[in-house]
């Protein structure tokens, strides 16, 4: 798989958490990784290990967020917008293979993909006011 791919992958498994309680999260892990066909055994490792560091890092990404969205918190925001801003401030500020310019412009990318006609500029400026 490549870096996009995996990316959107890790999106999807995130997404998929905010609808779950996060002690439900090490099967939704497992489920997800079994129903991903494209998956071999070294992407599912990327991937999971991916997720679980993000959602151990889900506080003080939410609090840096909540601190440079202007006029909006996390509650608020749409879980698309939401998701692929975790996963962009996750690779900015705890994933050193990741430079910061990649990081934002693979989350406005995604959210043209998955959100809605205004998600990429919401998602830009929110990760710009952290640069």
């Amino acid at each position: 798989m490549t870096r996009r791919e995996l990316r959107e992958q890790i999106f999807r498994m995130l997404f998929g958490a905010e609808f779950h309680a996060a002690d439900e999260m090490p099967e939704q892990l497992l489920w997800f990784e079994e129903t991903q066909a494209e998956w071999d055994a070294e992407d599912g490792a990327y991937i999971t290990g991916k997720c679980s560091d993000i959602l151990a890092h889900i506080d003080a990404i939410d609090a840096a967020i909540n601190e440079a969205a202007l006029g909006w918190k996390t509650k608020r925001m749409g879980k698309v917008d939401l998701t692929l801003i975790r996963l962009a401030v996750y690779e900015m500020k705890y994933d050193d293979d990741i430079p910061v310019s990649v990081a934002i412009n693979e989350a406005v990318e995604l959210s043209k993909k998955y959100g809605t006609d205004d998600s990429p500029a919401f998602v830009n400026g929110v990760l710009a006011r952290l640069v």
